[in-house]
């Protein structure tokens, strides 16, 4: 299981010209099942997003986590995280997840999160998104999970 995450100031994912989720200051993640992820490498991929260190602490250092500062979690899935380009113009998507597969790995990600952390929204699976976002240093960091061979 695969995510990119984005510190933002404010991000939001609208579907057909509706806000659907929206937080202010926080972590935007991109989040993608792959074949063979199980709930398992979701709770490992989810610890490691609520308490990665990428916000600033007094002295301007990221020295503090989601979980640290409060802020807000958006949850996007976006199974293009697992394109493989090295052959070809034209992405393969085979390492993705199988849809059910998919939307049931990324609904358990964000029930659990929303267990774990106070503030957090979410896109809908399959569905047509539109993101804005403001990115925040920019910081963007991937962050990957695999299962145990």
């Amino acid at each position: 299981m695969q995510a990119l995450i984005q510190r933002v100031s404010q991000a939001r994912v609208t579907v057909h010209d509706q806000v659907i989720g929206q937080i202010d200051g926080g972590l935007l993640t991109l989040l993608c099942a792959e074949r063979g992820d199980d709930t398992a490498v979701a709770d490992k991929l989810l610890a490691k997003v609520l308490k990665l260190r990428v916000f600033g602490d007094a002295a301007g250092k990221m020295n503090l986590s989601l979980q640290d500062t409060g802020g807000g979690l958006l949850i996007v899935s976006q199974f293009t995280l697992a394109a493989d380009t090295s052959r070809g113009n034209r992405p393969s998507f085979t390492q993705a997840a199988p849809p059910d597969e998919g939307r049931r790995l990324y609904d358990y990600f964000v029930r659990q999160a929303r267990a774990a952390h106070p503030l957090v929204a979410s896109g809908e699976f399959g569905a047509d998104m539109r993101i804005t976002l403001v990115n925040d240093g920019p910081v963007t960091s991937p962050l990957r999970i695999t299962a145990a061979p």
